[in-house]
């Protein structure tokens, strides 16, 4: 069709298509990081994804599968950590997060041969996107709503009360796994967008903001959706305005977003 190759083409309506489409799976997702207040995980997974990238070097995958394979292995690491209980859940966090961030760069470090944008890995290079990267960032967006549209009552019931959820008969830990493989999945499709270092903004500020508003968790759930596409739209255009980069733009656009919707909800109050 003309005109989707047409849009295809053109640079920042690629960036756009992209944008929302990894909004359209982090504001549903980032509702679980608010309610199970797991922020400082998202971290540990997102700085783990650039030694996901210097293992895709050395092993010569795709990009986004070895992050993929890193995060999982990261997050199965960390429910088995805190199950030995030796150490602190946030401890913990911290020494693989930032562990797991400087042994990526070294590891990049001793590849003279490879050339990597860091500055675009780290905080996203949003109008570089191509038509593979809207492949992967709808594939992964495809799965991760029907994983999220089957499992979401186990997946609700487990984060309000993980007790009363085994009674009620589901399977909390398997519930715990996919949603740490889902977590992968969207921080290797948003690396693009935001870069590695700004991933767990863009699922936190829409889910913060759609909480102050929201009546009911679907409600929430669609509210962040909706705050996410804000945020991409407005940041795109403020970069594409102001000359400013395009992921660190979407999460300002996402935090002004959030200080206005705060602050009327305050004035509402009061």
């Amino acid at each position: 069709m003309p005109i989707i190759d047409t849009l295809l083409n053109d640079f920042f309506w690629r960036a756009l298509i992209g944008g929302l489409g990894v909004a359209l799976i982090a504001g549903p997702l980032g509702c679980f990081v608010v309610w199970r207040r797991m922020a400082y995980f998202g971290d540990t997974l997102a700085h783990s994804a650039l030694l996901g990238i210097a293992l895709s070097f050395l092993i010569s995958v795709p990009l986004n599968v070895g992050v993929i394979l890193t995060c999982v292995v990261i997050a199965v690491a960390l429910v088995v950590f805190s199950r030995v209980r030796a150490l602190a859940t946030d401890t913990l966090l911290g020494i693989l997060s930032h562990s797991a961030l400087a042994i990526g760069l070294v590891t990049l470090s001793f590849m003279p041969d490879v050339r990597v944008d860091l500055t675009g890995l780290l905080f996203g290079d949003l109008l570089a996107m191509t038509r593979d990267d809207l492949l992967w960032i709808y594939g992964g967006a495809a799965t991760i709503l029907v994983l999220l549209v089957t499992l979401w009552q186990g997946l609700l019931m487990s984060t309000i009360h993980e007790e009363l959820a085994r009674v009620e008969g589901f399977p909390v830990e398997r519930l715990r796994l996919v949603l740490m493989l889902m977590f992968s999945l969207v921080i290797a499709v948003a690396m693009k967008i935001v870069g590695v270092l700004l991933i767990t903004a863009l699922l936190i500020i829409p889910a913060a903001s759609a909480r102050r508003l929201a009546h009911t968790p679907e409600h929430m759930a669609g509210l962040a959706i909706v705050f996410g596409f804000v945020a991409v739209g407005g940041g795109l255009a403020l970069s594409w305005h102001l000359d400013t980069p395009a992921g660190p733009s979407v999460v300002v656009t996402a935090f002004l977003a959030f200080l206005v919707t705060y602050s009327t909800t305050v004035r509402t109050v009061a």
